[in-house]
This record gives C-alpha cells, structure tokens and sequence, in this order.
C-alpha cells in the first residue's frame, strides 16, 4: 500500500479495479466512489446486482445455508434474507484474495466475511448500506463502512470493456481489442 501511495502522491493515477475492467468484490462493490448505477432484480430465490460499469454481475442467493466448501471466487458466496420487511441482509464468505477490501485498495485474504445490510428508505428513493468487515487473517479488529444509494430512472447502456488495459488517462498503454469484422 505505501508503494502504491507514494505513486498516487507523486502524481501517478490510483489503481482502481473498474479501471482495469476487473471486479470489484465485497464490500468495494457497495462502496465505490464512481457511483456506477447499479440495477438490482429481485427473482423468487435469488436477487442479480448489475453494476453498469463493467458490467459486474452479483447474485444474492436468498433463504438458503452456504455451501459446505466455497473455492473463493470474484465475489465470493453471497447468501441473504430479509429482516424486518426493509432491510436486506446479504452474507458473503468465499472470496478471492485478488480483491480489495475498500477504495485504498487495502488487501485481505480469503478469510474475509462481510455482513451487508441494504434498508431502503421509507420513501423508497434511497438506499442505506451498512457493511460490517471481519478478515483475522487481514485485521486487528472488524470494521464497518456506510454508503447511501439513491434511486434513479437511468437506462442500462453498454459499457466496452478490455480486461487488463492500463487506462492512465493519457491514452491506453495496451489498446483496447477491435474485431476486423462482425462476430454475429
């Protein structure tokens, strides 16, 4: 981390996983600074997160137990179920280490849990998220985090994106892959 913001205070760009088209994982998915729309659907057992810049696609399995052995994963395994009527708790354990924790890219390892709970508001224009962090093998304590999402009418638009690209905002290093014709 001091490697990386010694770069960011000599006047480099600060990595961040959306930029190089990589997922986010939990909790940077909640929290994000970019205020990517996000587009939520609510299925009989399942709810699919849609985060527009990426896109990244989550899956909250509801009103089930986790799995007996998780093999870590982008977003690792995500089991919720509803409290109160309002407010959505979502239980996340199983998550690749290739993540960060939050914005500062602070690493964790597979041991992380995250505890989200989404309450929607009681005009049901915004959302509060409050995450609460446990990684023993990362941290000296849990911590928590906070983030409100507000609701808009916004249509889903497409969002090109090649993994690995070195976006520094002075141009691509690597540019983005073009087809020479039409693969449909």
């Amino acid at each position: 981390m001091k490697k990386a913001n010694d770069e960011v205070l000599a006047g480099g760009v600060a990595y961040r996983a959306h930029e190089r088209c990589w997922p986010a994982g939990v909790p940077t998915f909640d929290t994000d600074v970019v205020g990517a729309p996000l587009f939520i659907y609510q299925l009989p057992n399942e709810i699919v997160v849609i985060m527009q810049n990426g896109p990244e696609v989550r899956h909250i399995y509801l009103n089930v137990p986790h799995s007996a052995n998780v093999k870590p994963s982008w977003y690792g395994e995500s089991i919720g179920h509803y409290e109160g009527g309002d407010t959505l708790v979502i239980d996340t354990i199983g998550q690749t280490d290739r993540t960060f924790a939050d914005n500062y890219r602070t690493p964790h390892t597979t041991q992380m849990h995250v505890i989200e709970r989404w309450k929607l508001s009681a005009d049901g224009n915004s959302v509060d998220v409050s995450v609460d962090v446990d990684d023993p093998g990362a941290f000296t304590m849990p911590w928590r985090g906070l983030q409100r999402w507000r609701r808009v009418q916004q249509p889903l638009v497409e969002f090109a994106c090649a993994e690995n690209n070195a976006q520094d905002f002075l141009g691509f290093k690597v540019p983005i892959p073009q087809a020479s014709k039409p693969d449909f």
